[in-house]
């Protein structure tokens, strides 16, 4: 079943077209890797299904409700999640991290508490709560951000290079809660370089090359 497509999608900079995409459709329940060269516009992509940049034009169609970019819906906003190549985080400690989605949700304090418990245990995170966040590895930093889009339960994840700069333990660690994540629930879409991603059972491929995607 389609959940989210783009149809007539078009993205320059100055006088360089970046992308002309005629039709892309995401399938609930699908993983999808999203490759193509450096400056392709993979992260590019990423940022207009998000919602965090607007296509010169093109419009989206979420299940069966057409939308536009500008300005880009807020209840869809709450079925997206976008998670950056170095993802901030905030001065506060590992579960005021993850507690953040939910907080601005005005969710209630005591489902927030069990809600953030279970997101640092499915991340195994434990170990590192009494950290500052500021002092956290790549990788740990990495695992806080996919708890912190695990814990709002998004129906489409867009994750850009998780595993970039990761040494092999994050790598493997990051690719472990990515297997768990991409499930029946939530469509993900992972732009990428890392082959053992991009090899995992059951991932669809994505090539942005040329200003066209290749499926």
């Amino acid at each position: 079943m389609s959940l989210l497509g783009v149809s007539t999608l078009t993205k320059s900079f100055a006088a360089r077209r970046l992308f002309s995409i005629d039709e892309l459709t995401l399938l609930a329940g699908e993983s999808y890797v999203l490759t193509g060269e450096n400056g392709s516009g993979k992260s590019t992509l990423l940022r207009i299904l998000a919602g965090i940049e607007a296509p010169d034009s093109g419009f989206g169609h979420y299940q069966e409700q057409r939308f536009d970019w500008r300005p880009y819906p807020d209840w869809l906003r709450r079925q997206v999640i976008y998670v950056h190549q170095q993802p901030y985080l905030f001065h506060t400690s590992v579960a005021e991290n993850i507690a953040y989605g939910l907080r601005a949700r005005g969710i209630e304090a005591n489902e927030r508490q069990r809600l953030v418990a279970a997101a640092i245990a499915w991340a195994r995170l434990t170990h590192l709560l009494a950290i500052p966040p500021q002092k956290l590895s790549g990788g740990e930093r990495q695992r806080v951000a996919m708890a912190r889009a695990w814990v709002l339960k998004p129906k489409i994840l867009l994750l850009d290079e998780p595993t970039a700069n990761l040494d092999a333990e994050s790598r493997r660690q990051t690719i472990d809660l990515l297997r768990g994540f991409c499930t029946a629930r939530t469509t993900a879409v992972i732009a990428c370089h890392d082959r053992d991603l991009i090899e995992l059972p059951d991932m669809r491929r994505l090539d942005l090359m040329g200003g066209r995607l290749h499926v």
